[in-house]
């Protein structure tokens, strides 16, 4: 099956966060591509990859990067696609200088921005923008939504059997 969403990612060191969207992703039987492209030393590939993204079939690109973090920035500058943007915590700043370099983008040029290492939640927001024309894909996020609403149900349980063991001293 084509990839209908690419995860791109600045480094490999970036992996561990956006093997999450990749996972949530496997999990809502999605197809995706991963690659590691750079803004700073393959900005060539990095336009190429753009501008050809939507006629491999791609709909929505994930693109996650650290430190200066332009990686989702240029690719929004090469195409019309949506670009969802994961801020990864790396160096001092401890994914906040990410974090700004996404949410600042110039008019014209949007990047969808997530929580720092937000990789799962990248992959369930590029999941909402294809269930907007896949009814299968809007069912199984409907199921994911009541998975979650359970597992709070039951924490709630388990919290409610916890009491206040009060001693006179």
């Amino acid at each position: 099956m084509k990839a209908l969403v690419s995860i791109v990612m600045g480094s490999i060191s970036d992996l561990p966060v956006m093997e999450k969207a990749a996972d949530f992703l496997n999990e809502l039987e999605i197809p995706f591509e991963m690659c590691t492209l750079s803004a700073h030393r393959t900005p060539g590939a990095v336009a190429e990859f753009a501008q050809q993204a939507k006629g491999r079939g791609i709909q929505i690109i994930i693109a996650g990067a650290g430190m200066a973090a332009a990686l989702p920035g240029v690719i929004a500058a090469h195409t019309t696609l949506p670009v969802i943007g994961v801020p990864i915590n790396s160096g001092a700043l401890m994914g906040v200088d990410a974090l700004y370099s996404m949410v600042q983008m110039p008019p014209g040029v949007p990047v969808a921005t997530m929580a720092v290492n937000g990789g799962q939640n990248a992959a369930l927001f590029a999941a909402g923008v294809l269930a907007l024309t896949d009814a299968k894909l809007a069912g199984k996020l409907d199921d994911y939504k009541k998975k979650s609403a359970a597992k709070v149900t039951q924490a709630n349980e388990v919290l409610g059997n916890v009491k206040y063991d009060f001693r006179v001293i």
